[in-house]
């Protein structure tokens, strides 16, 4: 029987994704404690302020100058999806929506004709570090919906439904079902409305999966036809994939159609999974616009600098959504939720 492993590479940055995503970032950060401006109370000599990405002391500051993060920027033509699995993002952006998230809170925004938005990340402890994890993956639109409304989604973490396995020994296995299905029974929370994700034939799945020392768990086959798979292992020290050992973290791309025995070492194990339809279409991506065509990427800019799709409705371009350790969200309706503190961890 062949291998269902079908490609195997070392994690670089970004992660290298398949369609229909287009790439994966993870920020990792070991923020220190804050200054009570929300910046770092550390010297920023020597870094490259508005584009410092060189993991000086363990963070960056990113496109942030005081504040870490990204200051106001535009997109066209595809999704974000920000899973945060420690620290807090604020978020604002052209629509006039805002929120503060994190602790395994979710953020998928579909940019579609064109949105701008800042994520932000306030060090809001002065007494203690701030770390900050994420994930965010660009996950393409296809042709039909690259002109889609923007829209902003929030899947709070205590609403992601988690499914937690025992093998014969015990040993748990816990998956968090971002986006798609676990089975018959184990059923995502809804993408926004024109996402890739909202076809049922795109067979698109977003999840994680946290192993226990010597755990042992069978990914499903997915159910797809045409469906293409990524692993991502992120965390840990060993593991065995479909009986291959794997030292060191790599992006594992798997035939979707076939069960995979996941088998865990000594240590805790941490997996990404990314998988749909592709598709298929062509990909002109240049900075923060991806459509189809070199025409249609000149059009998205003159179409920014006419409109600045819509404008920004902010005092700054790197808000702050003040001090309190809070979590929230305000639609452009002016629908507003919050949530209590602290989140689940670690999604």
């Amino acid at each position: 029987m062949p291998s269902p492993i079908l490609n195997l590479r070392p994690l670089g940055f970004p992660w290298e994704t398949i369609d229909p995503f287009l790439f994966c970032v993870h920020h990792d950060d070991a923020y220190p404690r804050g200054n009570g401006r929300f910046g770092p109370d550390a010297s920023l000599t020597g870094r490259d302020l508005g584009q410092d990405f060189a993991g000086k002391d363990g963070w960056r500051m990113y496109h942030g100058t005081e504040v870490p993060g990204f200051p106001a920027h535009p997109h066209r033509g595809f999704e974000t999806v920000t899973i945060v699995r420690k620290g807090l993002i604020d978020h604002s952006d052209s629509l006039g929506a805002a929120a503060r998230f994190g602790g395994g809170d979710v953020q998928w925004l579909t940019a579609g004709q064109g949105i701008v938005h800042a994520e932000m990340f306030p060090l809001l402890n002065d007494q203690q570090p701030n770390p900050l994890e994420l994930f965010q993956i660009w996950l393409n639109l296809p042709a039909a919906s690259k002109m889609a409304a923007p829209h902003f989604t929030m899947l709070w973490a205590e609403d992601i439904p988690h499914r937690v396995f025992a093998d014969e020994h015990g040993r748990r296995t816990e998956v968090a079902c971002i986006a798609g299905r676990l089975g018959d029974d184990t059923v995502a929370l809804p993408p926004p409305p024109d996402s890739w994700a909202a076809r049922p034939e795109a067979d698109l799945a977003i999840w994680t999966i946290r192993m226990a020392p010597g755990a042992q768990w069978t990914l499903p086959a997915a159910t797809g036809h045409g469906t293409r798979r990524q692993l991502y292992f992120f965390a840990g020290q060993q593991v065995r994939i479909a009986g291959q050992a794997v030292t060191s973290h790599a992006a594992i791309e798997l035939a979707a159609g076939s069960a995979v025995v996941l088998a865990n070492g000594d240590a805790p194990a941490e997996f990404l999974l990314l998988q749909g339809r592709p598709i298929g279409e062509p990909v002109a991506q240049y900075g923060p616009f991806v459509m189809n065509t070199e025409q249609q990427l000149h059009q998205a800019f003159a179409d920014y600098r006419r409109t600045q799709f819509g404008g920004w409705p902010w005092a700054d371009q790197a808000p702050v959504h003040g001090a309190e350790v809070v979590r929230f969200a305000r639609h452009a309706d002016g629908r507003t939720e919050r949530r209590p503190v602290p989140a689940r961890a670690d999604t």
